[in-house]
């Protein structure tokens, strides 16, 4: 028989003020990254986004938003003054986030775009 009560395990909301951001890697540049020589990225800006590029490789960070919230928690450990003084775990709420951001493949050199007229000039020239 345990000494000890089970009380379950304290959970408490404790903002650090950090702004966190979690970061979807495709599995092409995971692998890049997790090799024995993981190369260096440079972000730059784009009208529409950022860029993440490697060489010739580039990924454009998109944010995404999450219909569920993702809380992040920290363990702690703690002793109390009773008489065990025996240590106490519990958890930590440090932040709640509600978007992730992912990286999507560009293309390295853009094409062209394909020049469209309006609708009834393209239907029109068949008739």
């Amino acid at each position: 028989m345990s000494s000890q009560p089970d009380a379950g395990v304290p959970l408490s909301h404790a903002p650090d003020g950090n702004g966190y951001k979690l970061l979807e890697l495709p599995p092409d540049l995971l692998a890049l990254l997790e090799s024995e020589n993981p190369p260096v990225l440079t972000l730059e800006s784009s009208p529409n986004s950022a860029i993440l590029k490697n060489g010739a490789q580039s990924w454009g960070l998109r944010q995404k938003n999450t219909s569920n919230a993702l809380i992040l928690l920290k363990s702690t450990e703690s002793t109390t003054l009773s008489s065990s003084q025996m240590p106490t775990a519990s958890l930590k709420a440090i932040a709640t986030i509600h978007d992730t951001v992912e990286l999507v493949s560009e293309p390295s050199e853009k094409a062209a775009p394909v020049a469209r007229g309006k609708w009834h000039e393209k239907f029109a020239r068949g008739r």
